[in-house]
């Protein structure tokens, strides 16, 4: 796999990841067979691609950026979604996270 399939599959895997985190707050605390069903259905695809993904990048980077989008990507659904509040703190975290996500992209392996 080329290392640039690899950040695609990678950024899948974080937005699998937003969307497994969902499902789970639809699942009821896996209460809802549906959506609990469908909770470990993404669980599965984004722990495969992730792996996948660490056989060309860096261990650490990779980790580091899907975790990133998968934070901001619940945070940002959580407000959406359910209503969560928005404001100056959280918006400050979302940017810190997002700036965090580029410069490990950035950084030389």
């Amino acid at each position: 796999m080329s290392p640039g399939i690899a950040w695609i599959l990678l950024g899948v895997a974080g937005l699998l990841d937003v969307a497994w985190a969902v499902a789970m707050k639809y699942a009821d605390g896996y209460t809802r067979p549906g959506w609990s069903l469908l909770s470990f259905a993404l669980l599965a695809g984004f722990v495969y691609l992730l792996g996948r993904t660490l056989t060309v990048l860096p261990v650490g980077t990779a980790y580091a950026v899907w975790t990133g989008i998968g934070a901001t990507g619940t945070a940002l659904l959580g407000i959406w979604l359910f209503g969560e509040s928005l404001n100056p703190w959280r918006i400050a975290g979302i940017a810190l996270v997002l700036a965090g996500i580029v410069l490990l992209k950035l950084a030389p392996a």
